[in-house]
């Protein structure tokens, strides 16, 4: 068995790692300089996405002997409307650095895996089916996915955001769901410590001729942050993407080729974070490898999780600030705690019952 590894992301690292453990050596191809040579941002596991799994990186640790530090704990969550505010005091998950930092989670797997990692890599997955038995698609996004027709893309969406210097809690993360800074879309601000933070909106992708607007929506949302905190947020590094594809593969496997991560569909549409899910596929891609299950059967939980988000997605869309201003008032007190605190249940099922009553009815 020859097993190349298209990525040195999430799951491309991970796959590697847990293929090393049983006596497999892949090469690993990047195109970039460096594991993590990106714009550095702030992510999030949040067990709201991973229940019944309430905590990640204890999972990852227990059941796959996977060893990973967060940055920080979100123990209060605090979610604002144009007009209201709620505040959850429960631990709901990581705070996590991704990119080109030290702390970054790709660092922390590069520094485990022992495999080649071959920088700056022109290698083509064409080339590379041709060299070697199996395929890990891990790019990180999916382009080769949709040249390969496997993929159902359901949306395409915008993202600003910015490192900022200021004074944070670094223990709590703030959400803002308003249509005049970030339309059917959201804004998040995660602490990296308790002088850096990052800050972020995401929304789908505007209609042609509509780009200054995304200008315009960042001014409002970053002003809207600086006078909440109090504080005048210096701004320390930048990034922009446009048309970035939210979807996912028809099918886990094809061939033997396997697409794992951003590749498969593990961002969630409802927020957008999905490096807990990238790093399951490149663990269950290395477990079929190693003749303990199929990979399609492993990831059917990952697309139900998926299609949860997507529904409740599909349902914000079609909020308004009011409806925004009603949901976020209510999940103050038993609403917020039932929803947030650590259970069994599946929230994604909650939440998506909770925003149909508001979804307009197409004409």
């Amino acid at each position: 068995m020859k097993v190349a590894i298209m990525g040195a992301g999430l799951s491309g690292l991970t796959c590697a790692i847990m293929l090393e453990r049983h006596g497999i050596k892949p090469t690993i191809f990047e195109s970039r300089t460096q594991v993590g040579d990106r714009f550095i941002n702030g992510e999030a596991f949040l067990s709201l996405l991973t229940r019944p799994i309430n905590d990640s990186f204890q999972y990852l640790s227990d059941e796959y002997q996977l060893y990973l530090r967060p940055t920080g704990s979100i123990n209060q969550i605090i979610i604002n409307s144009e007009n209201e505010q709620a505040s959850i005091k429960e631990h709901v998950g990581f705070v996590n650095i991704r990119g080109r930092h030290k702390l970054s989670l790709e660092a922390q797997l590069a520094e485990q895996v022992k495999s080649d990692i071959l920088f700056n890599s022109k290698h083509s997955y064409e080339e590379l089916l041709q060299e070697y038995s199996h395929v890990i698609m891990a790019t990180g996004d999916a382009e080769y996915a949709m040249k390969l027709q496997n993929f159902r893309e359901d949306l395409s969406v915008s993202l600003k955001g910015a490192t900022i210097e200021g004074n944070f809690d670094r223990f709590s993360v703030l959400v803002w769901l308003d249509n005049t800074m970030a339309p059917k879309g959201y804004g998040y601000l995660l602490p990296f410590s308790d002088t850096e933070a990052n800050i972020v909106i995401a929304h789908p992708d505007l209609q042609e001729g509509q780009e200054e607007l995304v200008t315009k929506f960042w001014e409002r949302f970053y002003d809207r942050v600086c006078s909440e905190l109090g504080q005048t947020l210096r701004i320390t590094d930048q990034f922009q993407i446009h048309n970035y594809k939210l979807g996912i593969c028809k099918s886990a496997r094809i061939g033997n080729t396997f697409f794992t991560g951003n590749c498969f569909g593990s961002a969630m549409p409802f927020l957008g974070f999905g490096q807990f899910a990238a790093i399951l596929t490149g663990i269950y891609a290395a477990y079929d490898l190693c003749g303990y299950g199929k990979y399609e059967d492993y990831t059917k939980i990952l697309k139900k999780s998926y299609d949860y988000s997507l529904t409740l997605r599909r349902g914000m869309e079609h909020l308004t600030n009011q409806n925004f201003d009603f949901i976020v008032k209510h999940l103050n007190g038993y609403v917020g705690d039932k929803l947030f605190r650590p259970s069994k249940h599946n929230p994604l099922k909650t939440l998506s019952y909770l925003v149909r009553p508001f979804i307009k009815k197409e004409r």
